[in-house]
């Protein structure tokens, strides 16, 4: 009989059981049967090993082996009569029998919490909006100029957008520091590449011209051994270059792919893909706003083990992300308690979708799935491979069901709460990233 026990863990769960001794020592039996069949000794023929030495060294084995399956056939049906839904691993412990001829054992474990989603008719909610025109695609376009400009030299004084050539050597103390050093150093002014405080000291050079100047490095510095130091720069200016924008023009539209050149065609095909763009991140930035609405309104206890879990996963995506990038994780630690609060937020939000979608009945119908996928494929030059790509992996398929999955549940609360419209800025929206 299987009894079962609360901590002052609102999810902590433990059930003391056993089994029974002999019906583990005829599995035990078994076990060592089957492993005589095909074991090699030296000496013996496979399947001629005398079952003598095949329990002397197989044994320990086998009892382990019959002993794990058998607790958790036990605990199995222990919770699946008390329809418990386990989160996590349970820890099993051993424990004095209250029968004779068995073998006793608790099962120390957490189940999810139960929820209830909330009422969210009083709940008020901001959803961003903004339609794209002729001042976007304006907007748009000179960014799309800048990324191909070109420069060419000026007499004249350095100012913001002029990109300098330089040479610099900074001390500290009169001794050179790492990286404190450079000979042909291209920076456009006002880029941010350097620090404000150095980009500074050089407008209003020109060619020619070479300056000594002291700053001192911010607290927050990524080099500790200079953050919050004062020390000296010598630069000399090789050449002052002013920024040339191509002209919006036929050559123009044809660089960006307008096989036509036309320029009121490359205007509608910019219109098109900010539309398209603006439409993703104003649908982010809604979902973002929905799930702290479902955060905010529920208040339950999440399970450590999942927690855990997720803490763990983070680690490890973390270690994955700087490996790609060419770091040598090895020099770099990362503990998963530093990602604690971010995994409780994301299993929570987690059992909180599955909950709305079980209840409310938000599940990804083909035909959904089918829609987000053809949308996706409409960036890419051949559409169609893109939709059979999909359609050949049942993994990709499953990450765009789990995507329709949260824009039903946030099409849900958006049908559920009070909404009000929220004129964003198109400059706000895009720097967003």
């Amino acid at each position: 009989m299987a009894q079962t026990t609360s901590s002052g863990n609102t999810l902590e769960r433990k059930i003391n059981m056993s089994v029974v001794a002999a019906d583990v020592e005829k599995d035990v039996a078994k076990r060592l049967s089957r492993m005589a069949r095909t074991i090699k000794m030296p000496g013996f023929r496979p399947g001629k090993v005398p079952m003598k030495l095949v329990e002397q060294q197989f044994a320990a084995q086998a009892r382990s082996e019959a002993f794990t399956e058998a607790v958790q056939d036990a605990f199995g049906s222990a919770v699946r009569e008390q329809n418990l839904r386990v989160a996590g691993v349970p820890k099993i412990e051993p424990l004095e029998a209250s029968e004779p001829g068995h073998v006793g054992f608790s099962a120390t474990f957490e189940v999810y919490p139960e929820i209830s989603i909330a009422d969210l008719s009083d709940k008020q909610l901001e959803q961003s909006v903004l339609v794209v025109g002729a001042a976007e695609v304006d907007k748009t376009l000179e960014v799309l100029r800048k990324q191909r400009v070109s420069y060419a030299k000026a007499d004249k004084p350095a100012a913001t957008e002029d990109r300098l050539v330089i040479d610099f050597r900074g001390t500290r103390e009169g001794e050179p520091f790492d990286g404190g050093a450079a000979e042909d150093f291209p920076v456009v002014l006002g880029s941010g590449s350097l620090l404000p405080e150095f980009e500074a000291n050089l407008e209003g050079m020109k060619e020619g011209d070479s300056k000594t100047f002291t700053l001192t490095f911010p607290e927050g510095y990524q080099a500790k051994d200079l953050a919050g130091k004062v020390v000296q720069f010598e630069v000399t200016v090789k050449a002052v270059e002013v920024a040339q924008l191509p002209a919006l023009d036929e050559e123009f539209a044809k660089s960006l792919g307008v096989l036509s050149g036309d320029v009121a065609t490359l205007r509608t095909d910019v219109q098109t893909n900010l539309e398209r763009e603006v439409k993703k991140r104003l649908h982010m930035r809604v979902k973002n706003e929905v799930m702290e609405l479902l955060l905010d309104s529920h208040s339950f206890d999440v399970p450590a083990a999942l927690i855990d879990q997720e803490s763990q996963r983070l680690a490890q995506e973390a270690v994955s992300n700087l490996a790609s990038r060419g770091m040598n994780v090895k020099d770099i630690p990362v503990e998963p308690t530093w990602f604690i609060e971010q995994a409780q937020r994301r299993v929570k939000l987690g059992l909180l979708v599955a909950e709305a979608v079980k209840t409310r009945d938000l599940y990804a119908t083909p035909e959904q799935i089918r829609t987000v996928v053809e949308e996706q494929a409409q960036s890419y030059e051949d559409p169609a491979d893109v939709v059979r790509w999909y359609y050949s992996d049942t993994q990709r398929l499953a990450q765009v069901e789990a995507l329709v999955v949260e824009d039903n549940v946030v099409a849900w609360v958006l049908s559920n709460v009070r909404v009000t419209d929220k004129a964003v800025d198109f400059d706000e929206l895009m720097a967003a990233g």
